[in-house]
């Protein structure tokens, strides 16, 4: 299996290739299409690759009786959780509406198959990838359905154990080489205790094989650039145009121009220069002090040979 693959259409991850950024739209839209249309571009302009929502079948998702329970949440947008979710979720008609505005924009559009008639709709838009939700994580007939499509997969790993995650890499690789984990704590703002970026190299020690990225619900930018320099080749983030917003989601966004603007894409590539090589040699931006300490070296005393003659 590849240690790098092809992602998106002329976009490849893992190996030297940057770290490719995904602005997590999620719900995030309120269930207005031109507020996710403001979002899209916004993700692009700040350096995003892809914008991600989550698609659901919600008929085929929930029961006749989960969804008619009443919700009176304060970020409800129905008295019951079936009118709450109808509202955010958009028609197939409209994915295919973002997914055309996504394409003018320049930016790679696709989405969490949230249930596996969600998948079938994703797989038939043509998304270059199928993000699997950490929800989905431990979902075995789920993640073989979906990997059997043979589209690239990027699976989240919140609320699951090493144990688990060794189980999801060897039922998706018999059918699909090209999948990726993200470390990922499921916490909505997330501590920063609980972020575990160790994780990323416990994944790469026991998945040599794919490359790890994460997916991070903390505040602010530090964390996510952080993961980079350990090597992250993914990094996802809610993003929102106001974290005030009815929604649990906005409160672990990032948002513009403070948190997501282009310092935040430069932080990431920066980090990624920086890594550079890991083969230690006089460079050739060392030449001049080089020079300046060898021309002003003064030897007071003899200097014994190394070896006797």
């Amino acid at each position: 299996m590849p240690v790098e693959f092809e992602l998106c259409p002329g976009r490849r991850i893992g190996g030297s290739n940057p770290c490719f950024i995904i602005a997590e739209i999620g719900q995030n839209h309120q269930g207005d299409v031109e507020v996710a249309k403001k979002m899209i571009r916004m993700a692009k302009d700040c350096g995003a690759d892809c914008v991600k929502f989550q698609k659901s079948e919600l008929e085929y998702r929930f029961t006749k009786c989960a969804l008619e329970r009443a919700y009176n949440s304060p970020h409800s947008w129905g008295n019951t959780y079936g009118a709450h979710k109808r509202h955010l979720e958009f028609s197939r008609e409209q994915y295919r509406e973002l997914q055309k505005f996504s394409r003018e924009v320049g930016i790679f559009f696709t989405a969490s198959g949230m249930d596996e008639m969600a998948v079938e709709f994703l797989h038939e838009i043509n998304v270059p990838f199928i993000k699997v939700a950490s929800a989905d994580t431990n979902n075995i007939p789920y993640l073989e359905k979906t990997a059997k499509k043979g589209r690239p997969m990027v699976i989240s790993s919140g609320m699951q154990s090493m144990e688990t995650m060794r189980c999801v890499y060897q039922t998706v690789r018999q059918h699909n080489p090209n999948f990726t984990f993200l470390q990922c704590t499921s916490a909505y703002p997330l501590p920063t205790e609980h972020v575990n970026l160790r994780i990323i190299t416990e994944f790469q020690q026991e998945f040599p094989d794919i490359p790890i990225g994460y997916s991070g619900h903390e505040a602010g930018i530090s964390v996510s650039v952080a993961a980079v320099a350990l090597g992250a080749k993914v990094v996802e983030r809610h993003v929102t145009l106001d974290k005030t917003w009815k929604g649990s989601d906005h409160a672990a966004s990032l948002e513009p121009p403070s948190e997501l603007a282009a310092p935040w894409y430069d932080q990431i590539r920066t980090v990624e220069l920086a890594l550079g090589s890991p083969v230690k040699q006089m460079l050739p931006c060392e030449a001049s002090c080089h020079s300046k300490v060898r021309n002003y070296t003064t030897v007071v005393k003899p200097v014994l040979p190394l070896y006797p003659t």
